[in-house]
C-alpha cells in the first residue's frame, strides 16, 4: 500500500512539473542569441539594445530578476514593443555558454565597466551608453527606469 501511494504521489509530482516547466518556457522572452545581429536588429528597427549581464549559475539576485522581472507577461509586452534583447550571461560553469559567446560576454563587461550583477546597460545602434542600472531592485523600480529609455529613444 505505501508502495502504491510513492507511485501516485511521483507520478502526481512528475505530470505538475512537466505543466510548470512547459509554462515557463512559454512565458520566455526571446534574447537575441548574438550580440552582432542584435546590434543590426537595433540599427534596423531604431530601438535601444537592452544588454542584461548576469551569472546564470551564481548570482542569486540574477535569478530572482528572472524569474520576477524577465518571465513576467508585462516585461515581456513592454520589451516586445520598444527593446532589442541581448544576454550577456557570465557563468560560473563555462560549460553553459560557448567559449565564443563567454569571450565576448567578459570583453563587453569590460567594455562598459560591468562589475557588480545583475547589470542592465543600454546602448544605441553605435553601442553608445543610453542608461544603466546595477544591482537588484523591486519589480516595480525597474518600469520607470525602462520609460525612461524609451522616451529618450523617442526624442
Amino acid at each position: 500500500m505505501r508502495n502504491l501511494f510513492l507511485l501516485v504521489a511521483v507520478f502526481f509530482y512528475t505530470i505538475a512539473w512537466s505543466q510548470e516547466t512547459q509554462n515557463d518556457s512559454l512565458k520566455a522572452i526571446i534574447w537575441t542569441e548574438s550580440y552582432k545581429d542584435a546590434l543590426k536588429k537595433v540599427k534596423k528597427e531604431g530601438k535601444p539594445l537592452l544588454i542584461y549581464f548576469k551569472g546564470s549559475d551564481w548570482c542569486v539576485p540574477c535569478k530572482k530578476l528572472d524569474k520576477e522581472l524577465f518571465s513576467t507577461e508585462k516585461f515581456r509586452n513592454l520589451s516586445k514593443e520598444n527593446f532589442v534583447l541581448y544576454e550577456a550571461d557570465i557563468p560560473f560553469n563555462q560549460d553553459l555558454v560557448t567559449k565564443e559567446k563567454l569571450e565576448l560576454n567578459q570583453k563587453l563587461a569590460e567594455k562598459y565597466k560591468v562589475s557588480s550583477y545583475p547589470t542592465l546597460l543600454f546602448v544605441d545602434h553605435k553601442q553608445k551608453v543610453i542608461a544603466y542600472k546595477k544591482g537588484l531592485l523591486l519589480t516595480e523600480y525597474y518600469y520607470p527606469f525602462f520609460e525612461s529609455v524609451i522616451n529618450k529613444n523617442r526624442g
